[in-house]
């Protein structure tokens, strides 16, 4: 026994050693990075960002992975074309004109840019870039909505100076600036890529580095659902024609406060900052330059007719349709990943609990620093519809329904997603929350409630685009007839099997 004692004594002892070796290896070799000496890396002496002391130096941030998305298909980073004005071209990797603007040369810095024909834009991207926050003129941006009310909106927009941007021209530098007009006239972003500066390596240096692949995005109207899903997919796919292998971090090159979609931001990439909250110049081992939400198909279809269908991605797998795609179902996905919702849930027949009829509301909030708190009303007597559908509800004898009251100015991101992912028919009057139906499961069905003044197609064609079925309640004015919408939901529970 007194062996077997002794035995076990010496073997904690050397785990406690061999633990004690490996802390110590792991503490000095992640928390001490090493100050640099070259062009490539930064200075020595601290400063602040954030309000927090920082050792001037590389910076590695951890990158999420990719999730795995049932209606994945892949985003070929060859020479593969899509075809001109094809369903992969709006809304998938028709970025396939690549126009090398600045060739790597001993390991100086490099930038390109993969141009679209069908949506006229292009997603660029660089190594060795440099960002100097003080020639952005804009305010800080990240603040308390309450903290700047009144602030006007042309204080959040970024006005770029030369040599806001600058690369990494190494030991050849043949001109002052990036690109030309003639390279303008043909490309967007023009004020930002405009602005851009070749410095030679002895004059490239940097406050701080950031290692992994950050996206830079602008935004215009970042309190709106629906610009903001146009930003996201813009996003996206920026991250996926550029053949990211994790999440991008991001940088917002504008100056807006803080905003409730901000959560959705945070989850969708690897980590989120503003321009302006760094103290110093930050350069970047490959930034990526994002679209404006304007120049995706879900903003230009509005004025383009975009002939595509939402189908399964298994279907396209095998048989390719150019009048088909799966990239808003794909997209819908990743949002729902994002927020660790689950991915593989089959709707066929009726719901164990019941099906949930989700009624979108319009409630009033503050938006942002220029919104008075009120909303524009849609459906003047929407709280009446509710009552009545609730009503409705509880005598219903078809089967179990759950009407769910989508407040959702009091939802977080994620209840509002988990609440579209849930339900079986979605309600509501024309307005951004209907946006959330990127995120809708298949057989979703969707109820849009149109008053005379705001006959617009956002919601018809994103739900033409995900291949969901959808109906449409037109008013004479803004009031709604209770007894109409439930006709026209009760012939909807009918077609479910209800």
């Amino acid at each position: 026994m007194n062996r077997r004692t002794s035995l076990l004594i010496r073997t904690l002892v050397f785990l406690f050693i061999l633990n004690s070796l490996s802390l110590f290896y792991y503490f000095t070799h992640h928390h001490s990075p090493k100050p640099s000496s070259s062009s490539s890396t930064s200075k020595s002496s601290p400063f602040k960002v954030n309000n927090y002391l920082t050792p001037i130096s590389h910076q590695t941030h951890f990158s999420k992975p990719w999730p795995i998305l049932p209606s994945y298909l892949p985003w070929p980073q060859t020479a593969t074309t899509a075809p001109l004005r094809s369903c992969e071209a709006y809304f998938g990797n028709g970025f396939t004109h690549r126009r090398d603007v600045l060739h790597a040369r001993d390991g100086a810095g490099w930038f390109r840019c993969w141009h679209s024909e069908t949506l006229r834009s292009s997603v660029c991207e660089g190594g060795r870039l440099r960002m100097v926050p003080e020639r952005i003129a804009m305010a800080s941006g990240g603040e308390s909505l309450t903290a700047v009310i009144g602030r006007r909106e042309e204080e959040e927009l970024p006005a770029f100076q030369e040599g806001a941007f600058e690369v990494d021209g190494g030991g050849f530098v043949d001109r002052k600036f990036l690109v030309d007009r003639e390279f303008l006239d043909r490309h967007t972003m023009r004020d930002l890529i405009g602005k851009i500066r070749i410095v030679g390596g002895k004059d490239f240096e940097c406050d701080e580095w950031i290692e992994e692949p950050t996206l830079l995005v602008t935004r215009f109207e970042y309190a709106n659902l629906f610009h903001t899903v146009t930003d996201w997919y813009s996003a996206y796919v920026s991250s996926r024609v550029t053949g990211l292998p994790n999440l991008p971090h991001l940088i917002f090159l504008d100056g807006h406060c803080m905003a409730p979609l901000e959560e959705t931001w945070k989850a969708l990439f690897s980590s989120l900052r503003y321009a302006k909250n760094f103290s110093g110049s930050v350069c970047f081992r490959h930034a990526i330059l994002s679209p404006l939400g304007y120049e995706t198909a879900l903003f230009k279809g509005l004025t383009e007719d975009i002939d595509c269908s939402g189908v399964p991605a298994k279907e396209l797998w095998q048989k390719p349709d150019d009048h088909k795609t799966a990239r808003l179902s794909e997209f819908g996905e990743m949002i729902r990943a994002a927020f660790g919702l689950p991915l593989n849930i089959r709707r066929d027949g009726k719901p164990l609990f019941g099906h949930n009829v989700l009624f979108v509301r319009r409630e009033d909030y503050l938006a942002h620093p220029r919104h008075g708190g009120k909303v524009e009303s849609r459906l003047s007597n929407e709280q009446e519809v509710f009552e009545s559908l609730k009503s409705w509800v509880s005598g219903y004898k078809g089967c179990k329904i759950n009407l769910v009251n989508g407040l959702f100015a009091h939802m977080s991101m994620k209840e509002q997603v988990r609440a579209i992912q849930d339900a079986s028919v979605i309600i509501g009057a024309h307005g951004a929350g209907l946006t959330h139906i990127v995120s809708a499961l298949p057989k979703t069905v969707i109820l849009e409630i149109i008053s005379s003044q705001f006959r617009r197609p956002h919601f018809a064609y994103i739900a033409r685009w995900k291949g969901l079925e959808y109906h449409a309640i037109n008013l004479a004015g803004s009031h709604a007839d209770p007894g109409t919408v439930i006709k026209e939901l009760t012939d909807i529970m009918k077609r479910l099997g209800c």
